[in-house]
């Protein structure tokens, strides 16, 4: 594998935490931050993200965030969204950029599923630490799909220790003030059989009926549970170093 774990150490409770990176080969070129999915680690995301990361040359660092959001993880209960994982998130970030030489006003954020669920936290957590946003097939609210996705119901409470207020400090529709700062995309496709693409269309309606100036978009695309490298890309090479369009007259 052409990628190099490292350890960081939590600013939150001093743990040594894994993550994955990989230089670019370029002189200051963007990060890239990947988010792996509900079920699995860090290496979830290799086989998808590093070949992206190189046709770009991007810089990549795929974090752990306290692993997977199962009840068979020991660590669930600082998984899933907690305060634990966002912060190793923002923790990974700022160690590879003191490593140097990146692109420190071009930062990429991506996720999918469990993944998009943590991108849109992030956006509440820190969206000034990001130049855009992909979060693709998020759930955004972990007391509607706890009783929406009965493969998830054990796993959901064992990570929130049973508590709908945990679970509403773990879902994005309780940070809407502040994802509507963030630059950020969600993407959803129409007919996803895992969390219903409601989830992302309530997000977006509520974060728009309150902040309809916001940088918070939305793409429903005819599609499943999936994510899409091409789209994503597409969206993070828009915002990349943007310029300010001149005005067109009549």
């Amino acid at each position: 594998m052409e990628m190099q774990e490292v350890l960081i150490k939590s600013s939150l409770d001093g743990t040594m935490q894994p993550s994955l990176i990989y230089r670019a080969k370029g002189e200051n070129r963007p990060l890239m931050v990947c988010l792996h999915t509900w079920s699995f680690d860090r290496f979830n995301q290799v086989d998808s993200a590093l070949p992206i990361a190189k046709e770009y040359d991007f810089n990549l660092i795929l974090p752990d965030f306290r692993g997977p959001n199962l009840d068979s993880n020991p660590n669930c209960t600082l998984a899933c969204g907690s305060e634990y994982a966002k912060r190793d998130i923002k923790d990974a970030v700022d160690y590879f950029l003191s490593l140097g030489n990146v692109d420190k006003e071009n930062v990429f954020l991506i996720g999918a599923s469990g993944g998009g669920h943590m991108a849109e936290l992030m956006a509440g957590y820190c969206p000034e630490y990001f130049k855009a946003i992909a979060a693709f097939v998020g759930i955004s609210n972990l007391n509607d799909w706890v009783g929406e996705n009965p493969n998830y119901t054990k796993h959901i409470l064992a990570c929130c220790s049973g508590s709908a207020d945990e679970m509403a400090k773990r879902s994005p529709v309780s940070y809407i003030d502040t994802i509507a700062k963030a630059n950020i995309k969600i993407f959803h496709g129409k007919y996803d059989p895992s969390v219903p693409v409601t989830h992302s269309i309530k997000l977006f309606n509520m974060i728009q009926e309150k902040h309809p100036t916001s940088k918070v978009y939305l793409d429903i695309f005819d599609g499943g549970h999936t994510n899409d490298w091409k789209q994503a890309m597409y969206w993070f090479m828009s915002q990349y170093k943007k310029d300010v369009g001149e005005k067109v007259t009549g």
